[in-house]
């Protein structure tokens, strides 16, 4: 197995065709953009992915064609949480076949009021029938979405039962005190932050990286405090980087970035979304623009 991942991830937006089915010649070339301005990798199929709008046919052909176009995939995390069972087994075995780096877990986020039992027995079935020692499991701490977590509890359960599988996790839960407690207790466990705004904070109580929607749009930015984060200006950089954050935050998070490399490419094509998402109206558009470019 490859090295454990670490630096700059962008959960990639997913560019649709009118009728919208995915357009993966078009996917794939933002991919490698994403890579070659400064992600260190890739988190396909993630909540800004759409993730949860594509079927389990479409992120497996999706995934086997990115990687047959030359991406490699020891820097891939892709999204492989779904709500059906079997699904999330047949999308975590394809990953680890092809060699990812890692898979991006979501917790069972369809039932609510969940207990750490069915919790952690969710992630140990996913891991005993994918069976396979390349499987890299990244949990993905989403309750703002999924209302369901991992608790410190879980995550120690799994550490010990699966040590060297379950590897990390991506905490999108906006909570510092919760990530910081993550950070603190489970040494050697890979931390991503869910959002750059907490970034340079993570790093210095050993986290690795973050997984950030707005690596789709500002990845050199993102991935230069990455690589300065120990340099004197580091929390100036950090500040940098909230102010892009602070342009987009008052808007739907999907609608807003697909228009921005709306704008960014020309290609009005980017505004497509999967129902139920709808594009942001005009007058949200042009406010939304000026902010961004005022940041």
């Amino acid at each position: 197995m490859s090295a454990r991942l670490q630096g700059v991830f962008a959960p990639v937006l997913t560019p649709m065709e009118d009728r919208l089915a995915p357009a993966t010649g078009k996917w794939i070339a933002f991919c490698k953009q994403l890579l070659a301005e400064g992600c260190t990798g890739l988190a396909p199929f993630g909540t800004t992915s759409e993730a949860n709008s594509l079927g389990l046919e479409e992120r497996m052909e999706m995934l086997d064609a990115l990687v047959a176009a030359g991406v490699p995939a020891a820097q891939l995390m892709p999204g492989t949480g779904m709500c059906a069972f079997p699904d999330t087994v047949k999308l975590a075995a394809q990953a680890a076949r092809l060699g990812c780096g890692g898979v991006l877990l979501l917790p069972p986020f369809y039932y609510k009021g969940v207990s750490d039992d069915g919790v952690f027995r969710a992630v140990a079935e996913v891991i005993e029938r994918v069976g396979d020692a390349r499987l890299r499991v990244y949990i993905y701490n989403i309750p703002p979405i999924a209302v369901v977590g991992y608790s410190l509890a879980v995550i120690e359960r799994l550490l010990a039962a699966y040590p060297g599988v379950v590897v990390g996790m991506k905490d999108s839960s906006g909570d510092w005190s919760y990530q910081q407690s993550v950070l603190e207790r489970f040494s050697g466990f890979d931390v991503f932050s869910g959002s750059e705004r907490f970034l340079l904070a993570n790093l210095r109580l050993g986290g690795v990286g973050t997984i950030s929607a707005m690596a789709n749009v500002i990845p050199a930015k993102i991935r230069f405090l990455y690589d300065n984060s120990l340099a004197e200006n580091a929390d100036q950089l950090q500040e940098q980087l909230d102010r892009y954050r602070a342009a987009t935050r008052d808007y739907a998070a999907i609608a807003a970035l697909k228009q921005i490399l709306a704008e960014r490419s020309g290609d009005p094509s980017w505004l497509n979304l999967r129902p139920p998402l709808v594009p942001l109206s005009a007058e949200a558009a042009r406010e939304l623009l000026a902010r961004y470019a005022a940041a």
